[in-house]
Protein backbone atom coordinates (compact mmCIF):
# COMPACT_ATOMS: atom_id res chain seq x y z
CA UNK A 1 0.00 0.00 0.00
CA UNK A 2 1.44 3.32 -1.07
CA UNK A 3 -0.12 5.20 1.84
CA UNK A 4 0.80 2.69 4.54
CA UNK A 5 2.37 4.37 7.56
CA UNK A 6 4.22 2.16 10.02
CA UNK A 7 4.53 2.79 13.73
CA UNK A 8 6.40 0.92 16.48
CA UNK A 9 5.08 0.04 19.93
CA UNK A 10 7.34 -1.17 22.73
CA UNK A 11 6.62 -3.07 25.94
CA UNK A 12 9.68 -2.92 28.19
CA UNK A 13 8.55 -5.28 30.95
CA UNK A 14 10.28 -6.86 33.92
CA UNK A 15 11.32 -10.02 32.10
CA UNK A 16 11.66 -8.93 28.48
CA UNK A 17 11.12 -6.26 25.86
CA UNK A 18 8.67 -6.72 22.98
CA UNK A 19 8.40 -4.59 19.83
CA UNK A 20 5.49 -4.59 17.38
CA UNK A 21 5.55 -2.82 14.02
CA UNK A 22 2.00 -2.09 12.86
CA UNK A 23 0.16 -0.18 10.17
CA UNK A 24 -1.04 3.02 11.84
CA UNK A 25 -4.38 3.00 10.00
CA UNK A 26 -5.44 -0.65 10.13
CA UNK A 27 -3.38 -2.02 13.01
CA UNK A 28 -2.07 -4.81 10.79
CA UNK A 29 0.94 -6.50 12.42
CA UNK A 30 3.80 -6.18 9.93
CA UNK A 31 6.61 -7.65 12.04
CA UNK A 32 7.75 -7.98 15.64
CA UNK A 33 10.78 -8.67 17.81
CA UNK A 34 11.79 -9.32 21.38
CA UNK A 35 14.75 -9.67 23.73
CA UNK A 36 15.21 -10.82 27.32
CA UNK A 37 15.89 -8.76 30.43
CA UNK A 38 18.05 -9.95 33.34
CA UNK A 39 16.41 -11.33 36.46
CA UNK A 40 16.42 -9.47 39.75
CA UNK A 41 14.65 -6.71 41.62
CA UNK A 42 17.39 -4.18 40.84
CA UNK A 43 18.80 -3.86 37.34
CA UNK A 44 21.31 -1.65 35.54
CA UNK A 45 19.10 0.29 33.05
CA UNK A 46 21.79 -0.21 30.41
CA UNK A 47 20.40 -3.74 30.03
CA UNK A 48 17.01 -2.30 29.05
CA UNK A 49 18.63 -0.16 26.36
CA UNK A 50 20.71 -2.98 24.90
CA UNK A 51 17.62 -5.21 24.98
CA UNK A 52 15.58 -2.54 23.22
CA UNK A 53 18.11 -2.26 20.40
CA UNK A 54 18.24 -6.06 20.13
CA UNK A 55 14.44 -6.19 19.90
CA UNK A 56 14.45 -3.45 17.23
CA UNK A 57 16.93 -5.51 15.22
CA UNK A 58 14.83 -8.66 15.74
CA UNK A 59 11.84 -6.71 14.38
CA UNK A 60 13.71 -5.76 11.23
CA UNK A 61 14.80 -2.29 12.29
CA UNK A 62 13.06 1.09 12.28
CA UNK A 63 14.14 2.51 8.91
CA UNK A 64 10.55 2.56 7.59
CA UNK A 65 8.89 3.52 10.90
CA UNK A 66 7.31 6.98 11.18
CA UNK A 67 6.60 7.09 14.93
CA UNK A 68 7.41 5.15 18.08
CA UNK A 69 6.07 4.92 21.63
CA UNK A 70 7.38 3.04 24.67
CA UNK A 71 5.30 1.51 27.44
CA UNK A 72 7.01 -0.08 30.40
CA UNK A 73 6.93 -1.58 33.85
CA UNK A 74 5.70 0.93 36.40
CA UNK A 75 7.33 2.36 39.53
CA UNK A 76 11.00 1.51 38.86
CA UNK A 77 13.37 4.18 40.20
CA UNK A 78 16.09 5.39 37.83
CA UNK A 79 18.17 7.96 39.73
CA UNK A 80 20.12 10.35 37.45
CA UNK A 81 22.84 12.88 38.30
CA UNK A 82 23.40 16.33 36.80
CA UNK A 83 25.62 14.88 34.03
CA UNK A 84 22.86 12.49 32.94
CA UNK A 85 24.53 9.41 34.42
CA UNK A 86 22.63 6.68 36.25
CA UNK A 87 23.64 6.84 39.91
CA UNK A 88 22.83 3.26 40.95
CA UNK A 89 20.99 0.21 39.68
CA UNK A 90 17.28 0.84 39.19
CA UNK A 91 15.06 -0.52 41.96
CA UNK A 92 12.10 -2.30 40.31
CA UNK A 93 8.43 -2.43 41.30
CA UNK A 94 8.88 -5.88 42.86
CA UNK A 95 11.72 -4.81 45.17
CA UNK A 96 10.15 -4.87 48.65
CA UNK A 97 13.06 -3.47 50.70
CA UNK A 98 11.30 -0.09 51.00
CA UNK A 99 8.15 -1.28 52.83
CA UNK A 100 9.12 0.56 56.03
CA UNK A 101 9.96 3.71 54.10
CA UNK A 102 6.51 3.63 52.48
CA UNK A 103 4.91 3.56 55.93
CA UNK A 104 7.18 6.38 57.08
CA UNK A 105 6.20 8.60 54.14
CA UNK A 106 2.50 7.91 54.56
CA UNK A 107 2.77 9.05 58.18
CA UNK A 108 4.97 12.10 57.42
CA UNK A 109 2.64 13.37 54.69
CA UNK A 110 -0.23 13.34 57.16
CA UNK A 111 -1.56 9.79 57.30
CA UNK A 112 -3.25 7.40 54.91
CA UNK A 113 -6.19 9.67 54.13
CA UNK A 114 -3.96 12.63 53.34
CA UNK A 115 -1.50 10.78 51.09
CA UNK A 116 -4.41 9.20 49.19
CA UNK A 117 -5.97 12.64 48.77
CA UNK A 118 -2.73 14.12 47.44
CA UNK A 119 -1.57 11.35 45.05
CA UNK A 120 -4.56 9.01 44.71
CA UNK A 121 -2.91 6.10 46.52
CA UNK A 122 -1.56 5.00 49.85
CA UNK A 123 2.14 4.30 49.32
CA UNK A 124 3.49 0.75 49.45
CA UNK A 125 6.97 -0.60 48.74
CA UNK A 126 6.42 -0.74 44.97
CA UNK A 127 5.96 3.03 44.55
CA UNK A 128 8.90 5.11 43.34
CA UNK A 129 8.67 7.53 46.28
CA UNK A 130 9.21 4.68 48.74
CA UNK A 131 12.34 3.63 46.89
CA UNK A 132 13.62 7.21 46.82
CA UNK A 133 13.25 7.40 50.61
CA UNK A 134 15.03 4.05 50.98
CA UNK A 135 17.96 5.46 48.99
CA UNK A 136 17.98 8.64 51.09
CA UNK A 137 18.12 6.62 54.31
CA UNK A 138 20.51 3.85 53.24
CA UNK A 139 22.60 5.51 50.51
CA UNK A 140 22.64 9.23 51.39
CA UNK A 141 25.68 9.85 49.19
CA UNK A 142 23.67 8.64 46.18
CA UNK A 143 20.59 10.63 47.19
CA UNK A 144 22.71 13.79 47.39
CA UNK A 145 23.68 13.40 43.70
CA UNK A 146 20.12 13.10 42.39
CA UNK A 147 19.23 15.70 39.74
CA UNK A 148 16.33 13.77 38.20
CA UNK A 149 14.31 10.61 38.73
CA UNK A 150 12.97 8.70 35.75
CA UNK A 151 10.85 5.62 35.29
CA UNK A 152 11.88 2.80 32.93
CA UNK A 153 9.83 4.01 29.97
CA UNK A 154 10.87 7.66 30.53
CA UNK A 155 14.53 6.72 30.61
CA UNK A 156 14.33 4.65 27.42
CA UNK A 157 12.49 7.42 25.53
CA UNK A 158 15.21 9.81 26.73
CA UNK A 159 18.02 7.49 25.68
CA UNK A 160 16.58 7.28 22.17
CA UNK A 161 16.93 11.08 22.06
CA UNK A 162 20.58 10.83 23.05
CA UNK A 163 20.14 10.80 26.82
CA UNK A 164 22.20 13.90 27.69
CA UNK A 165 19.96 16.90 28.38
CA UNK A 166 17.73 16.41 31.45
CA UNK A 167 15.29 19.02 30.11
CA UNK A 168 14.31 16.61 27.31
CA UNK A 169 13.06 13.93 29.72
CA UNK A 170 9.32 13.36 29.31
CA UNK A 171 6.61 10.98 30.51
CA UNK A 172 2.83 10.68 30.63
CA UNK A 173 0.15 10.85 33.34
CA UNK A 174 -0.31 7.10 33.58
CA UNK A 175 3.27 6.26 34.48
CA UNK A 176 3.79 9.40 36.59
CA UNK A 177 0.76 8.39 38.68
CA UNK A 178 2.69 5.37 39.95
CA UNK A 179 5.50 7.42 41.46
CA UNK A 180 3.72 8.44 44.66
CA UNK A 181 4.61 12.09 44.03
CA UNK A 182 2.16 12.95 41.24
CA UNK A 183 -1.49 13.97 41.58
CA UNK A 184 -3.58 12.37 38.78
CA UNK A 185 -6.51 14.69 39.57
CA UNK A 186 -4.53 17.83 38.69
CA UNK A 187 -1.86 16.21 36.47
CA UNK A 188 0.92 17.90 38.46
CA UNK A 189 3.86 16.62 40.43
CA UNK A 190 3.82 16.91 44.21
CA UNK A 191 7.38 18.15 44.51
CA UNK A 192 6.90 18.58 48.24
CA UNK A 193 6.57 14.79 48.52
CA UNK A 194 9.56 13.92 46.33
CA UNK A 195 11.71 16.39 48.29
CA UNK A 196 10.42 14.89 51.52
CA UNK A 197 11.37 11.44 50.22
CA UNK A 198 14.86 12.62 49.22
CA UNK A 199 15.38 14.49 52.50
CA UNK A 200 16.79 17.53 50.72
CA UNK A 201 15.65 20.59 48.74
CA UNK A 202 18.11 20.58 45.87
CA UNK A 203 16.80 21.46 42.42
CA UNK A 204 15.24 18.57 40.49
CA UNK A 205 14.33 18.21 36.82
CA UNK A 206 11.47 15.75 36.74
CA UNK A 207 10.24 14.41 33.37
CA UNK A 208 7.71 16.79 31.83
CA UNK A 209 4.18 15.47 31.34
CA UNK A 210 3.23 15.02 27.68
CA UNK A 211 -0.41 14.93 26.58
CA UNK A 212 -1.67 11.54 25.35
CA UNK A 213 -1.69 12.40 21.65
CA UNK A 214 1.55 14.43 21.58
CA UNK A 215 5.12 13.66 20.61
CA UNK A 216 7.71 14.40 23.29
CA UNK A 217 10.87 14.30 21.21
CA UNK A 218 12.69 12.55 18.37
CA UNK A 219 15.18 9.73 18.16
CA UNK A 220 18.72 10.58 17.12
CA UNK A 221 17.72 9.47 13.61
CA UNK A 222 14.64 11.72 13.62
CA UNK A 223 11.72 9.40 14.42
CA UNK A 224 9.07 11.16 16.57
CA UNK A 225 8.55 9.59 20.03
CA UNK A 226 5.08 9.66 21.59
CA UNK A 227 4.39 10.06 25.29
CA UNK A 228 4.57 6.40 26.27
CA UNK A 229 2.67 4.86 29.18
CA UNK A 230 2.74 2.57 32.17
CA UNK A 231 2.24 -1.07 31.26
CA UNK A 232 -1.33 -1.41 32.57
CA UNK A 233 -2.43 1.82 30.88
CA UNK A 234 -0.79 0.54 27.70
CA UNK A 235 -2.74 -2.71 27.93
CA UNK A 236 -6.02 -0.82 28.41
CA UNK A 237 -5.25 1.25 25.32
CA UNK A 238 -4.29 -1.85 23.33
CA UNK A 239 -7.60 -3.48 24.27
CA UNK A 240 -9.50 -0.31 23.36
CA UNK A 241 -11.08 -0.39 26.82
CA UNK A 242 -13.83 2.09 27.59
CA UNK A 243 -15.33 3.39 30.85
CA UNK A 244 -17.08 0.45 32.54
CA UNK A 245 -14.51 -2.07 31.31
CA UNK A 246 -12.50 -3.94 33.94
CA UNK A 247 -9.37 -5.71 32.73
CA UNK A 248 -8.17 -8.67 34.77
CA UNK A 249 -4.59 -9.56 33.82
CA UNK A 250 -3.19 -12.91 34.92
CA UNK A 251 0.56 -12.85 34.59
CA UNK A 252 3.25 -13.42 37.21
CA UNK A 253 1.28 -10.93 39.27
CA UNK A 254 -2.45 -10.38 38.92
CA UNK A 255 -4.04 -7.00 38.29
CA UNK A 256 -7.59 -5.77 38.02
CA UNK A 257 -7.98 -2.25 36.64
CA UNK A 258 -10.81 -0.20 35.22
CA UNK A 259 -11.10 2.72 32.85
CA UNK A 260 -12.96 5.40 34.81
CA UNK A 261 -14.12 8.96 34.13
CA UNK A 262 -13.44 9.95 37.74
CA UNK A 263 -10.39 9.60 40.01
CA UNK A 264 -10.29 7.41 43.12
CA UNK A 265 -8.64 8.04 46.50
CA UNK A 266 -8.43 4.87 48.59
CA UNK A 267 -6.80 5.33 51.99
CA UNK A 268 -6.92 1.57 52.68
CA UNK A 269 -4.21 0.95 50.09
CA UNK A 270 -6.21 -1.72 48.25
CA UNK A 271 -6.88 0.41 45.14
CA UNK A 272 -4.16 2.51 43.54
CA UNK A 273 -5.55 5.71 42.01
CA UNK A 274 -3.66 5.73 38.72
CA UNK A 275 -4.28 7.67 35.52
CA UNK A 276 -4.83 6.02 32.15
CA UNK A 277 -3.26 6.85 28.78
CA UNK A 278 -6.20 8.78 27.32
CA UNK A 279 -6.85 11.52 29.90
CA UNK A 280 -9.12 9.37 32.07
CA UNK A 281 -8.28 7.36 35.20
CA UNK A 282 -7.21 3.78 35.86
CA UNK A 283 -7.98 2.61 39.43
CA UNK A 284 -6.01 -0.59 39.91
CA UNK A 285 -5.60 -3.47 42.34
CA UNK A 286 -2.44 -5.58 42.16
CA UNK A 287 -1.95 -9.03 43.67
CA UNK A 288 1.37 -10.88 43.69
CA UNK A 289 -0.02 -14.36 43.13
CA UNK A 290 -1.54 -15.26 39.78
CA UNK A 291 -0.18 -17.55 37.03
CA UNK A 292 2.42 -19.10 39.31
CA UNK A 293 -0.40 -20.64 41.36
CA UNK A 294 -1.30 -22.70 38.29
CA UNK A 295 2.38 -23.60 37.89
CA UNK A 296 2.34 -24.80 41.51
CA UNK A 297 -0.79 -26.85 40.81
CA UNK A 298 1.03 -28.56 37.95
CA UNK A 299 3.93 -29.46 40.24
CA UNK A 300 1.74 -30.64 43.11
CA UNK A 301 -0.52 -32.77 40.91
CA UNK A 302 2.24 -33.78 38.45
CA UNK A 303 0.06 -32.71 35.52
CA UNK A 304 0.40 -30.21 32.68
CA UNK A 305 -1.76 -27.09 32.47
CA UNK A 306 -4.41 -28.64 30.23
CA UNK A 307 -4.68 -31.66 32.54
CA UNK A 308 -5.03 -29.40 35.59
CA UNK A 309 -7.82 -27.56 33.75
CA UNK A 310 -9.63 -30.84 33.01
CA UNK A 311 -9.37 -31.86 36.67
CA UNK A 312 -10.67 -28.48 37.87
CA UNK A 313 -13.64 -28.53 35.51
CA UNK A 314 -14.48 -32.09 36.57
CA UNK A 315 -14.88 -30.97 40.21
CA UNK A 316 -17.96 -29.31 41.66
CA UNK A 317 -17.81 -25.52 42.16
CA UNK A 318 -16.40 -24.88 45.60
CA UNK A 319 -14.23 -28.02 45.53
CA UNK A 320 -16.40 -29.74 48.15
CA UNK A 321 -15.43 -27.17 50.76
CA UNK A 322 -11.70 -26.93 50.01
CA UNK A 323 -10.48 -23.31 49.92
CA UNK A 324 -7.07 -21.91 49.01
CA UNK A 325 -5.65 -18.61 50.22
CA UNK A 326 -2.99 -18.25 47.49
CA UNK A 327 -0.32 -16.18 49.26
CA UNK A 328 2.53 -18.32 47.92
CA UNK A 329 4.85 -15.31 47.53
CA UNK A 330 3.46 -13.12 50.27
CA UNK A 331 0.83 -10.64 49.11
CA UNK A 332 0.56 -7.02 48.08
CA UNK A 333 -3.24 -6.65 48.27
CA UNK A 334 -3.93 -7.09 51.12
CA UNK A 335 -0.50 -5.87 52.19
CA UNK A 336 0.95 -9.04 53.78
CA UNK A 337 4.50 -9.36 52.43
CA UNK A 338 5.40 -12.23 54.77
CA UNK A 339 2.20 -14.25 54.40
CA UNK A 340 2.12 -17.85 53.17
CA UNK A 341 -0.50 -19.91 51.35
CA UNK A 342 -3.23 -21.71 53.28
CA UNK A 343 -5.43 -24.68 52.36
CA UNK A 344 -8.53 -24.78 54.56
CA UNK A 345 -11.45 -27.18 54.89
CA UNK A 346 -9.54 -30.25 53.73
CA UNK A 347 -11.14 -33.58 54.58
CA UNK A 348 -11.24 -37.13 53.27
CA UNK A 349 -13.99 -36.23 50.82
CA UNK A 350 -12.05 -33.48 49.02
CA UNK A 351 -8.56 -34.96 49.25
CA UNK A 352 -8.45 -35.77 45.55
CA UNK A 353 -6.88 -34.32 42.43
CA UNK A 354 -10.08 -32.80 41.05
CA UNK A 355 -10.94 -30.80 44.16
CA UNK A 356 -7.33 -29.73 44.75
CA UNK A 357 -7.10 -28.50 41.14
CA UNK A 358 -10.44 -26.67 41.46
CA UNK A 359 -9.47 -25.06 44.76
CA UNK A 360 -6.18 -23.80 43.32
CA UNK A 361 -7.83 -22.22 40.28
CA UNK A 362 -10.59 -20.75 42.45
CA UNK A 363 -8.06 -19.44 44.98
CA UNK A 364 -6.02 -17.68 42.29
CA UNK A 365 -9.13 -16.09 40.78
CA UNK A 366 -10.82 -15.27 44.09
CA UNK A 367 -8.09 -12.74 44.86
CA UNK A 368 -8.88 -10.97 41.59
CA UNK A 369 -12.64 -11.19 42.14
CA UNK A 370 -11.99 -9.60 45.53
CA UNK A 371 -10.06 -6.88 43.68
CA UNK A 372 -13.05 -6.21 41.41
CA UNK A 373 -15.23 -5.93 44.52
CA UNK A 374 -12.80 -3.31 45.87
CA UNK A 375 -13.19 -1.28 42.67
CA UNK A 376 -16.98 -1.49 42.90
CA UNK A 377 -16.86 -0.36 46.54
CA UNK A 378 -15.15 2.86 45.39
CA UNK A 379 -17.93 3.56 42.92
CA UNK A 380 -16.15 2.29 39.80
CA UNK A 381 -18.67 1.12 37.21
CA UNK A 382 -18.25 -2.45 35.96
CA UNK A 383 -19.98 -3.37 32.71
CA UNK A 384 -17.57 -5.90 31.19
CA UNK A 385 -14.75 -8.12 32.45
CA UNK A 386 -11.87 -8.61 29.97
CA UNK A 387 -9.51 -11.44 30.90
CA UNK A 388 -5.95 -11.34 29.53
CA UNK A 389 -2.52 -12.75 30.34
CA UNK A 390 -0.86 -16.13 30.05
CA UNK A 391 -3.14 -17.87 32.56
CA UNK A 392 -6.25 -16.75 30.63
CA UNK A 393 -5.37 -19.41 28.04
CA UNK A 394 -6.02 -22.19 30.59
CA UNK A 395 -9.42 -23.68 29.59
CA UNK A 396 -10.69 -23.74 33.18
CA UNK A 397 -9.85 -20.14 34.00
CA UNK A 398 -12.52 -18.18 32.04
CA UNK A 399 -15.27 -20.61 33.08
CA UNK A 400 -14.41 -20.44 36.79
CA UNK A 401 -13.71 -16.69 36.58
CA UNK A 402 -17.27 -16.04 35.36
CA UNK A 403 -18.65 -18.05 38.31
CA UNK A 404 -16.57 -16.12 40.86
CA UNK A 405 -17.06 -12.67 39.31
CA UNK A 406 -20.77 -13.33 38.87
CA UNK A 407 -20.54 -11.74 35.42
CA UNK A 408 -19.87 -12.64 31.82
CA UNK A 409 -16.15 -12.85 31.08
CA UNK A 410 -14.68 -11.88 27.70
CA UNK A 411 -11.34 -13.29 26.55
CA UNK A 412 -9.66 -11.44 23.65
CA UNK A 413 -7.13 -13.32 21.51
CA UNK A 414 -3.70 -13.73 23.08
CA UNK A 415 -1.54 -10.75 22.17
CA UNK A 416 1.07 -8.21 23.20
CA UNK A 417 -1.49 -5.70 24.41
CA UNK A 418 0.97 -3.42 26.21
CA UNK A 419 3.11 -3.07 23.07
CA UNK A 420 -0.07 -2.74 20.99
CA UNK A 421 -1.25 0.07 23.27
CA UNK A 422 2.05 1.88 22.80
CA UNK A 423 1.71 1.39 19.02
CA UNK A 424 -1.81 2.83 19.12
CA UNK A 425 -0.46 5.80 21.07
CA UNK A 426 2.17 6.41 18.36
CA UNK A 427 -0.53 6.12 15.68
CA UNK A 428 -2.75 8.58 17.59
CA UNK A 429 0.01 11.17 17.71
CA UNK A 430 0.95 10.57 14.07
CA UNK A 431 -2.57 10.62 12.59
CA UNK A 432 -4.11 13.21 14.91
CA UNK A 433 -6.93 10.88 15.95
CA UNK A 434 -7.22 7.57 17.78
CA UNK A 435 -7.49 4.69 15.28
CA UNK A 436 -9.82 1.74 15.88
CA UNK A 437 -8.22 -1.62 15.15
CA UNK A 438 -9.77 -5.07 14.92
CA UNK A 439 -8.84 -7.10 18.02
CA UNK A 440 -9.88 -10.40 16.44
CA UNK A 441 -12.34 -12.94 17.81
CA UNK A 442 -13.33 -12.37 21.44
CA UNK A 443 -14.76 -15.41 23.25
CA UNK A 444 -17.58 -15.06 25.80
CA UNK A 445 -17.94 -17.19 28.94
CA UNK A 446 -20.93 -17.26 31.29
CA UNK A 447 -21.23 -19.55 34.31
CA UNK A 448 -23.64 -19.83 37.23
CA UNK A 449 -22.45 -17.46 39.96
CA UNK A 450 -20.92 -19.05 43.08
CA UNK A 451 -21.12 -16.40 45.82
CA UNK A 452 -20.66 -19.08 48.51
CA UNK A 453 -17.16 -19.78 47.20
CA UNK A 454 -16.23 -16.10 47.49
CA UNK A 455 -17.78 -15.94 50.96
CA UNK A 456 -15.55 -18.82 52.12
CA UNK A 457 -12.51 -17.19 50.54
CA UNK A 458 -13.16 -13.85 52.24
CA UNK A 459 -13.76 -15.54 55.59
CA UNK A 460 -10.44 -17.37 55.27
CA UNK A 461 -8.67 -14.15 54.24
CA UNK A 462 -10.12 -12.23 57.17
CA UNK A 463 -9.28 -14.94 59.72
CA UNK A 464 -5.63 -15.49 58.84
CA UNK A 465 -4.18 -12.18 59.99
CA UNK A 466 -1.99 -13.83 62.58
CA UNK A 467 -0.55 -16.27 60.03
CA UNK A 468 1.21 -13.49 58.14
Amino acid sequence: MANRQLIAGVDSSTQSVKVVIRDAHTGELVRQGRASHPDGTEVDPAHWLSGLHAAFADAGGLDDVEAISIAGQQHGMVAIDAQGEVIRKALLWNDTRSAKEADDLNREVGGDQEIARKVGSKLVASFTASKVRWMADHEPENAARVASIALPHDWLSWQLQGGKDLSTLFTDRSDASGTGYFDPSTSHYREDIVRLALRHDQELTLPKIIQPAQFGGKTVSGIPIAAGAGDNAGAALGLQAQPGDVIVSLGTSGTAFAVSETPTHDASGAVAGFADATGRYLPLVCTLNAARILDAACRILEKNHDEVAQLALAAKPGANGLTLLPYFEGERTPNRPKATGVFAGMNLNNSNQEDIARAMVEGMLAGLADAVDALVALGVGVNRILLIGGAAKNPAVPVIASALFGREVLVPPAGEYVADGAAKQAAWALLGEMPTWNLGEVTHHTSVATPDVMARYKELKNNTQDWS
